[in-house]
């Protein structure tokens, strides 16, 4: 029966320990998500000085890498320790959107990377209507006037 009471107040003991020390609140990334292009305007137009810390990738331009995460300041430059403020820290990545087997990218179990699929697949299939007026000879839009009479 000691046994019994040692393990579990040992138990409680390491629950309330966790449930003290835990692992912090998670703060929202308003930047995580973006483009790189569009994540940078967004900053800059808030007064933030935007500065690469990372990047993973090289498939697809600058503006165009996805924004994995993002730092804002104040925290210390690697360079001189000196405190940094008005700034924000993007962690990159430019693989292709989607993972293939000869091209690394997003995972098709991710969010990002089905959101990225359904968007590929929207475009051809949008351009694929386009591809099939043009064959027929009909601009989409386009109006047909007839003659009166």
């Amino acid at each position: 029966m000691k046994k019994l009471i040692v393990i579990g107040s040992g138990a409680a003991c390491a629950f309330a320990l966790s449930a003290v020390l835990g692992t912090g609140v998670a703060a929202a990334d308003d930047y995580a998500g973006q483009s790189y292009a569009d994540a940078s305007s967004a900053a800059s137009d808030n007064g933030l000085t935007v500065v690469v810390a990372s990047r993973v990738g090289d498939k697809v331009s600058e503006d165009e890498c996805l924004v994995v995460r993002s730092q804002d300041a104040p925290f210390t430059s690697a360079i001189d320790g000196a405190g940094v403020e008005d700034t924000v820290q993007f962690y990159l990545n430019c693989n292709a959107g989607v993972a293939s087997a000869t091209t690394p990218g997003n995972s098709m179990a991710s969010a990002v990377g089905r959101e990225t699929r359904a968007a590929e697949e929207e475009a051809a299939a949008a351009q694929n209507e386009q591809d099939q007026l043009a064959e027929a000879g009909e601009t989409p839009g386009a109006t047909i006037s007839l003659p009166e009479g």
